[in-house]
Order: structure tokens, then C-alpha cells, then sequence
């Protein structure tokens, strides 16, 4: 019999207007609660929908011998993305945080305690207040699909779960567990989330319903027993309940205090309070943890830190809905990638493994396709490794990677991306090799870093299909990729090439054809500047801990020698011959490169690369980087510590503000948020205070001057800010409104 004919719907009439929520009862007497947010693509949670949720409560109070209830989603591939962050930002205070996260508190301890049991039936994404009602149901079950996912992010936005998640999932899973999954923010996947006991089954999603509906009727309703008669539990192990004891709390929650602080350095409130509320509901009880929690929650929420943050995502956001251009992008059914490097197997990982789209490399010889694969199976296998991915899975994915060494099997690719090496001759020849033999509307895009994409363009017969997608390395991690259409590229390529960005994963900016486009322009003053305070007698690792302390992952010099000496320094005669003078390198680094030295990849840079590894109990054992002192003899430096690190972090980062604004003023950006997510998603430029632009709008564009024009006095005409800048601060103007 079908679902529809099982099922007798409670009249329309009773349903209340346009409600997230509808209700109906079976056959077999299980209610069934469907959560659809009428005009959204996906489910989220609003502190409105509460009393819709609890009137229809009050309708399952009303059935005669209801066995119980199960929440599902009507979206095709989304359960609950988590609650509307928008609420927060209508917030004015933390009193008025506390109380939303209170409110759904209440309704989620309405779910704990009814007196039939509830289930939880998860497809698609289940994350933050999602993740969070579904703990307070009596049992989960989520479907296999590769789109279910389950987390609690709100680390990620500068918050913690603020309706229940920091008591229910340590008493669930474990409190180093629970600590895990919070701290990091990290998503699940179903058979993950079932190992940890974050959920208790995962099935295929045909029969989803079916199973929760089961779950349901093993509830003991006569005697009352729903919490344990539901689902009988294997006891937590004897290690998450000796670090949950009284014994084992204090020196688990000393070791996660100080891994966190290592990571957060201080500027990132949330994690401290996290901890600290998980540890309290541990101690005193969960009511006096919701308690707790709320409260932290509605600090949280008012902090500059989780401002910036929440803006990062609403600004992600916003592009990932964006085509870049007035056009709708072609489809992209087939791949070409010219180059097996490091870029070209990055980029064809990314191409299969995120985009599912068949790859095709072109190598001068069999040891680039063969290192290509090798990457991407690498990759592949650190996963089945991890248990993240099925040897099938594997396979599946390698089918789509295939190589050659002459152009056999790109005459189907819709676009073809070169990652060849930074030479303006052979990207040009690589062009005209690509419409001779590609079909008519195969797009060339240039994974460059600093030739002008209009000067690549110019030998092609078909100028409008040339554009730019500027990856950074390595491709699998690094989240951003530029896309520059030089004057005459098409919008139809700009939207395919940003698509093909999404497919891959990626966020993607587009950026003006200028020399060094926006991430390169405005990192190499940044990393000069550390030059020249090692020039000055600065040591190295002081230069780099003054900026990593500031809020960077690595430090400018350490970040020289990851991307390569040789390779990073490249693009600075371009930006000196097209930008002037103040991009001009410390005249040091020509010896650097004359003694071989080109940082991490070949063991010869501004640091020591061969040495023992040293062991940190309790975090086992890892390499502490050193400086290599010969460095300072080569540039007949006479290495002390002069400056406070504030001071050095200044220099560094002011250049990098003031280029920033340069490149909004010239057109290279088309708007301060996509400077920001550029700067952040590119180089790391430190979250939490939002991008260059929220950061000078914190610090007040006025203030952000006069601070230039003092360095100018100091250091040198390369401080001098630029009219735009000052136009802002002497008309007190914001860059975000």
C-alpha cells in the first residue's frame, strides 16, 4: 500500500498558515512530523517557528494511543543546516542572545521529555540546531547518502551550540568525543556518526522512514521507560568514562585547554568557553550547563570576534549563489589539465574527487601523468585509511583521472586549464595547441600567478575563451581561487569558469587582469616588509612569531620557504616594472637565491629542514622548526631583537591594508567582501578580524592613515597611504556599511 494511503492527514483547516510544520498520523498509529520552510532551498531554524512546533505537539497530545512520533524533512537533500544566523545580528544585547538560545533550550527539553518517543529520521545536512534537536529526540537515524552530514560548526561563527548540544553530546558520546566534534566544528559523515554513537543506525535512504517508524514502536510507552526502552545503548568505553570521572576530568580538560590556546593564540574567544561550560555541566549537572551555556551563548554573540566571523560566512555564502557574470555558465562534462605537477594533479584531485567530472592530463612524458595519479591517489588513500572513504569509492574515483602525452581525448573538454610553467612564450603556445585541437567552444583558462591573462590572449584566434583561474597551493586545502577575464573574455566563460570553481569546491572571487590580480598584489609588500625587518637584524623566527601571534597561520619568511624562494619571489620584478618602486624586494634575497636556496622544497631555505623530532608529551612527538643561522652570515647579518613584535606585525600589515584599498580603488576587487574573503580564504589573513576591510573599518580609516603616515617617516615612501584611504578618513567614511 503506499505511504499517502497509510496515512490519515490532519485536516488542512487545522494546520496553521504557511507553517514550517505539518502533521500527519499512520495506519500503525506513528506520527509523522515534517519540517519544510515554505520559499527555502534548505531547513533552517527561526525562533518563531517554536510555537508552530509546540501547537503541533499539542495535535500529537490529541491522538488516541499515539505509539510516537518521527521528525523528518520535507527538503530532497537537507534535514536542518542549523538555526538562521540572521537572528543573532538582530540582537542588541547579550540578554536578548541568552534568551534565544533559551528558547530553543525549552523546546528542545519539551522533545527530551515527551511521553512518547521521538525519532529522529536525518537525510542531507543536520548541523548546528539541527544536529542539536536531533540529540534531544530518543533515537537517531540518518540516511547513508554521501550528502548526509551531521556537526555542530557554531565554533566555526565565534559561538557555541547554544540549545543543548554542550550537554547532550558529551553524556551521548564521550566527553573527549563531544569535545572533538564542538572544538573543531568538523562534519560527520553517517557511518562516522555512527561509529561514534552520534547516531544509532544509518540505512539506505529508501528505507529511512521504515526504520525510524520500528524505532518508534521499540518504545516501552506502557511502562514509561522511553529514554532506555527505546534503544539499549552500549555502555560508554572505559576510557571516555574514566576521562569523564573525577579523576581523569583535571588532566583531560588541562591538556584540551592548552592545545587549544597553542591553536587560538587568545584571539578566538568561543573555544575557551566551550570547554569551560562542557566541563561545568560535567561537574555541577546539565541544568546548571544549559545554564551556563545560554549565557556564554549571549556573550558570544555580542563579541567583535564572532561579528567578523559571521560576516566571512554570510560573504561565502553570497558567492557560492553568485555566477559571477550576466550569463548562465556552459555545462562542464569533461576536464582537460595541461601540466602533472604539484598545481596540475592538485587541480585534477579537485575536478574528480569534489566535482565528480572525468579529467583528462596532457604531460610531456609518461613520469608527469604517472606523478599526477600518484597525487590524487595518495590523497584517495589517506582517506580509506582513515575509514573516510571506501576502497570502491577509491576506484571509482581514479576511473575519472586518465593521462596522455599528446592531445588524444581533449576534443570533448569543455574547458582546459594549464598549469605549465610561469613562462609567457609556452602558455601562448599552449594556446594555440588548445584550439587545434579542442572542439570550437573549449574555454582555456591560465592557472597563473603573475602573467597579465590579456598577453596570454593575445595570439588566440578565440580571445573571448581565455581567462584566468589563479589556485593556490596546495589545491586540496587552500579554499579560494581567483578568476580573471582579461578585457575581452566573454561572460559566458566567466560564469563557466566560475562554476567550475564550484564544482571543485572552491570559493571563487573574480579580480581584474593587473599585474599580481589581488591575493599576490597584496601579500608580497606584506612579505618584503618582513624582509626588510630581517635585513634591519630582526631574528627570523621573531619576524614569523610576531605575525602568527598576531592571528596568521605561518609567519611571512616560513610562508617564503613553503611556496618556494624561487617561486615566490618571481612575480616581484613584474609588480616593481608595472606598480612602482614599492614593490621592490630587499636586495638580500638575489644572494638567497644565488646560494640554492629555495626554501622547503629542495631542504635549503630561510629554515633547517633536516633534524630529530623532538617529543612534547602529552601531544607526542613533532618537529620544531628552526631558523638556519648560516643564513645570517650569508647576508652578514648580526642577528638581535630590537623590535617588539607589535611593531613588526604593524609594518608587515599595514602595506597589506593600504594595497588592499588600492586594488578597491583600481577596480582589481569588485567590492570590500570580496577583498576580505580574497585576503582570508587566500593567505590566511586572520579571521576573526573579518578581512583587511572589516579590520579597517574596526581600527577606523583615520586611524589606519595617520599610522601610514608615521611609518612613511620612519621606513620609507612605500607607507605613504593612498588617496582613497585617505579620501575615507577624512570623510569618516566605512567600507562596510
Amino acid at each position: 500500500m503506499a505511504q499517502a494511503e497509510k496515512e490519515t492527514v490532519i485536516s488542512a483547516a487545522m494546520q496553521p498558515e504557511q507553517s514550517v510544520f505539518s502533521f500527519s498520523v499512520r495506519d500503525d498509529k506513528v506520527g509523522i512530523i515534517t519540517i519544510d520552510v515554505p520559499g527555502e532551498k534548505v531547513n533552517t531554524l527561526k525562533a518563531e517557528f517554536v510555537e508552530q512546533f509546540l501547537i503541533i505537539f499539542e495535535k500529537a497530545r490529541q491522538v488516541s494511543d499515539l505509539k510516537g512520533l518521527v521528525i523528518i524533512s520535507g527538503k530532497p537533500d537537507t534535514f536542518i543546516a542549523g538555526a538562521d544566523i540572521s537572528m543573532i545580528a538582530n540582537c542588541q544585547s547579550p540578554q536578548e542572545a541568552t534568551a534565544l538560545a533559551e528558547k530553543g533550550q525549552n523546546l528542545f527539553a519539551q522533545i527530551a521529555d515527551y511521553p512518547v518517543p521521538i525519532v529522529a529520521a536525518i537525510h542531507g545536512a543536520c548541523l548546528g540546531g539541527g544536529l542539536e534537536l536531533a540529540l534531544a529526540c530518543h533515537a537517531r537515524i540518518c540516511s547513508l547518502d554521501e550528502k548526509t552530514r551531521l556537526g555542530l560548526p557554531e565554533v566555526q561563527l565565534g559561538l557555541l551550540p547554544g540549545s543543548g548540544g554542550t550537554q547532550r553530546l558529551p553524556r551521548l558520546i564521550g566527553v573527549s568525543a563531544a569535545l572533538d566534534i564542538i572544538l573543531t566544528g568538523r562534519q560527520l559523515k553517517a557511518k562516522q556518526a555512527q561509529r561514534l554513537g552520534v547516531v544509532d543506525d544509518a540505512v539506505p535512504l529508501d528505507i529511512l522512514l521504515d526504520v525510524a517508524v520500528q524505532y518508534v514502536k521499540k518504545g516501552n510507552v506502557k511502562k514509561g521507560n522511553v529514554k532506555k526502552g527505546i534503544v539499549k545503548r552500549k555502555p560508554l568505553g572505559w576510557s571516555q568514562r574514566m576521562l569523564a570521572s573525577a579523576l581523569g576530568r583535571p588532566l583531560l580538560f588541562s591538556m584540551v585547554h592548552q592545545k587549544t590556546r597553542e591553536k587560538t593564540r587568545g584571539h578566538y574567544p568561543a573555544p575557551e568557553k566551550i570547554i569551560n561550560v562542557i566541563r561545568a555541566g560535567l561537574e555541577k549537572g546539565s541544568g546548571r550547563g544549559f545554564q551556563l551555556e545560554a549565557k556564554a551563548f549571549g556573550e558570544l554573540a555580542m563579541t567583535q570576534e564572532s561579528e567578523a566571523l559571521r560576516s566571512l560566512f554570510f560573504a561565502s555564502t553570497a558567492l557560492k549563489n553568485e555566477t559571477g557574470s550576466s550569463e548562465q555558465p556552459a555545462a562542464i562534462k569533461q576536464v582537460g589539465i595541461l601540466g602533472g605537477g604539484l598545481m596540475g594533479g592538485g587541480i585534477a584531485n579537485v575536478t574528480t574527487t569534489r566535482g565528480n567530472v572525468p579529467v583528462r592530463i596532457k604531460d610531456i612524458n609518461e613520469k608527469g601523468i604517472n606523478q599526477a595519479l600518484k597525487y590524487s591517489w595518495d590523497l584517495l588513500s589517506s582517506r580509506v585509511k582513515q575509514r573516510r572513504l571506501k576502497s570502491s569509492e577509491r576506484a571509482q574515483q581514479m576511473s575519472l583521472l586518465s593521462g596522455t602525452t599528446d592531445y588524444s581525448g581533449f576534443q570533448q573538454a569543455d574547458i582546459v586549464v594549464e598549469a605549465v610553467f610561469e613562462d609567457l612564450v609556452l602558455k601562448r603556445k599552449m594556446v594555440a595547441e588548445i584550439e587545434e585541437n579542442t572542439k570550437p567552444e573549449t574555454i582555456f583558462a591560465s592557472n597563473t600567478s603573475s602573467l597579465p591573462i590579456h598577453k596570454i590572449a593575445e595570439i588566440a584566434t578565440r580571445p573571448e575563451q581565455v581567462i584566468g583561474l589563479h589556485y593556490f597551493s596546495p589545491v586540496d586545502k587552500m579554499p579560494l581561487v581567483e578568476v580573471i577575464p582579461h578585457a575581452g573574455t566573454s561572460e559566458k566563460t566567466i560564469a563557466t569558469a566560475v562554476a567550475l570553481a564550484k564544482k571543485q569546491g572552491k570559493t571563487a572571487i573574480v579580480v581584474g587582469d593587473k599585474a599580481g590580480f589581488y591575493v599576490n598584489r597584496i601579500l608580497t609588500p606584506y612579505i618584503n616588509e618582513a624582509g626588510y625587518c630581517l635585513v634591519e637584524g630582526e631574528p627570523i623566527e621573531h619576524i614569523d612569531k610576531a605575525l602568527t601571534n598576531f592571528g596568521f597561520p605561518i609567519g611571512p619568511i616560513n610562508l617564503l620557504d613553503e611556496v618556494g624562494i624561487d617561486v615566490g619571489t618571481k612575480i616581484i620584478p613584474v609588480l616593481v616594472e608595472q606598480l612602482g618602486s614599492r614593490f621592490a624586494a630587499p636586495e638580500f634575497l638575489s644572494a638567497i637565491l644565488q646560494d640554492d636556496r629555495k626554501g622547503k622544497k629542495n631542504g635549503r631555505g630561510f629554515y633547517l629542514y633536516a633534524g630529530k623530532k623532538r617529543a612534547f608529551w602529552p601531544f607526542g612527538k613533532k618537529s620544531k622548526k628552526e631558523a638556519d643561522a648560516s643564513v645570517y652570515a650569508l647576508l652578514n647579518i648580526k642577528p638581535a631583537i630590537k623590535m617588539l613584535p607589535a611593531d613588526i606585525a604593524q609594518r608587515c600589515v599595514m602595506l597589506m591594508l593600504n594595497e588592499a584599498v588600492r586594488c578597491l580603488d583600481e577596480g582589481i576587487i569588485r567590492n570590500p567582501r570580496d577583498g576580505d574573503i580574497g585576503a582570508v580564504f587566500g593567505i590566511g589573513f586572520p579571521p576573526f578580524l573579518g578581512g583587511p576591510f572589516r579590520y579597517i573599518d574596526k581600527l577606523g580609516s583615520d586611524k589606519v592613515v595617520e599610522i601610514l603616515r608615521r611609518l612613511a617617516s620612519q621606513y620609507g615612501e612605500r607607507f605613504a597611504p593612498c588617496e582613497y584611504l585617505v579620501q575615507m578618513a577624512e570623510q569618516k567614511k566605512k567600507f562596510h556599511a
